[in-house]
């Protein structure tokens, strides 16, 4: 039997407490965090979304970690997510900056069926939930902004990304600790695609426990 599954007979994962600090990056929109956490918690594991091991690290590693990247987001900006799955980032964005307008990218049926539920449930107007790969959605999409989490390595994820984008906007796709060893791998593709201002930054240091790094380029 592997960690995806709880032990039988051992007591089930309990929801993680919220951290203090989702109130302050949440501010006025911390009750809505709230719910979509509770609701994720309740029904991401039926669904397929979540491993039944997440519930005690929900917050930390997911709800916050998706929170960081909202400061990021131009003001009106149009912004996809790409391979939105659970609504992460996507949704918890949406949630945390309704001054922006979220496009969420998801080939999965049953995915996108959760986030187009979840939009309606949290009345968030702000978004827009695609069925569709990413190399599909390009001809009818142009926007500000892209973000992505969890999707695939930089050398991959940058040509399914990049066609999304107009001219000027930026990539911004959250990677793990290993994202400089990507940044390494995907040198060819990052000139191919005419990146500019390539960075990786760190966010959360000294905030939250496990901090979120970034890939962030513009678009030529």
């Amino acid at each position: 039997m592997t960690d995806a599954h709880v032990t039988a007979g051992s007591e089930p994962p309990v929801l993680e407490a919220e951290p203090a600090v989702a109130a302050s990056l949440f501010g006025d929109q911390i009750d809505g965090a709230r719910s979509f956490t509770n609701e994720l918690a309740r029904r991401g594991e039926e669904l397929g979304l979540i491993g039944p091991l997440e519930l005690p690290r929900l917050w930390t590693r997911h709800i916050l970690n998706s929170a960081l990247v909202a400061p990021l987001l131009q003001a009106g900006a149009s912004v996809g997510d790409v391979g939105s799955g659970a609504g992460l980032p996507g949704l918890v964005l949406a949630i945390a900056r309704p001054d922006v307008s979220m496009t969420l990218i998801e080939p999965m049926e049953r995915r996108t069926d959760w986030l187009r539920a979840e939009a309606d449930r949290l009345e968030l107007e702000n978004v827009t939930v695609v069925r569709a790969r990413a190399e599909d959605a390009a001809d009818a999409l142009v926007l500000d902004q892209v973000t992505a989490r969890a999707v695939s390595a930089l050398s991959k994820l940058i040509p399914l990304t990049v066609p999304l984008v107009r001219s000027g906007g930026q990539l911004i796709l959250m990677k793990g600790a290993r994202v400089d060893d990507e940044v390494t791998a995907a040198r060819k593709v990052i000139l191919r695609n005419r990146l500019e201002d390539v960075e990786v930054l760190e966010l959360g240091v000294g905030v939250v426990e496990e901090t979120t790094r970034v890939f962030r380029a513009t678009v030529d």
